[in-house]
């Protein structure tokens, strides 16, 4: 234990004295924000008014408390993930510098030496992401705040399992690379396509029935409508106060991921949440029997 304790030591002692590495992964909640506030807010705005009857008055704070939780989720979801293939390239740097040869010839197993790269990543990814929240809810509370304490408790928990995602995954995709400018090709598709993938960019029910269906076997999905739920959950609340009908708001709900299916069953928060846990630790054991695996010369 203590030897992992000093290996995740020094990777995050490593992260926070590159600074450029550093600097881009904290300034980029928030550009993220500000692109997301610029260019989709007013799609996610005319998106969600198509779909409220023009019969029912909808008061300014709900509509901008609405498009601010779609767009603060949106950003929590991609910046999970993506933050993780940024803060894992000490991984790929002690490899393309020849540091991993002096971890060779340590007492140091192998296997320990990948879980001080994972174990940093994320606590690294959870420092970054956690001033992406604090930066999301100034956002809400400036457009319009319906969350509760429980929300933004729930919200940590989401961001966590997001994060444990991005983790691993990004652990087993850097794992064969050996040069920074193929970690750099694998971050630029990771950062481009996967805000699509998860619904965060467009929500995956305005794709077509085959893609739908393509995505909901995409653990990441589930983490996006988690953030989604819990982001909104008073959003929806607020309108059935103001008289919305339940089909209605069901309806709102449904067009925004918050209640995605699988092989044309809804799937409830509680199944996602374990969905996640489920994708977390296969994805886990694969990258434990990587590191096992004797690395060729």
């Amino acid at each position: 234990m203590k030897t992992l304790t000093n290996l995740i030591n020094r990777n995050r002692k490593l992260f926070f004295r590159d600074k450029g590495m550093l600097f881009s992964s904290l300034i980029t909640p928030l550009i993220l924000i500000v692109l997301y506030a610029t260019f989709l807010a007013k799609v996610y705005k005319d998106s969600f008014l198509k779909g409220i009857p023009e019969s029912f008055p909808v008061t300014d704070k709900l509509i901008n408390g609405t498009v601010a939780g779609q767009l603060a989720a949106a950003l929590l979801a991609v910046s999970c993930v993506t933050v993780t293939f940024c803060v894992n390239l000490t991984m790929v740097q002690d490899r393309a510098n020849g540091v991993r040869k002096d971890f060779d010839v340590s007492p140091v197993r192998k296997p320990m030496i990948y879980l001080g790269y994972f174990f940093s990543t994320v606590l690294n990814s959870l420092m970054v992401n956690l001033l992406a929240l604090g930066i999301c809810l100034v956002y809400v509370m400036m457009m319009g705040w319906y969350l509760t304490a429980m929300d933004v408790l729930l919200l940590v928990l989401d961001m966590f399992l997001l994060v444990m995602f991005g983790a691993v995954l990004s652990s087993i995709v850097c794992y064969p690379l050996k040069t920074q400018g193929q970690m750099s090709a694998v971050g630029t598709i990771v950062s481009a396509g996967y805000g699509f993938v998860c619904g965060a960019y467009m929500p995956i029910s305005n794709f077509s029935a085959g893609l739908q269906k393509a995505l909901s076997f995409f653990p990441g999905t589930y983490g996006t409508s988690l953030i989604k739920n819990h982001m909104l959950r008073g959003v929806f609340e607020e309108m059935e106060t103001e008289g919305f009908p339940a089909e209605v708001v069901k309806g709102i709900a449904d067009s925004l991921d918050c209640n995605p299916t699988f092989l044309g069953n809804e799937v409830e928060p509680v199944a996602m949440i374990f969905v996640m846990l489920g994708t977390i630790a296969v994805l886990g054991g694969i990258y434990l029997l990587m590191t096992a695996m004797p690395e060729k010369k």
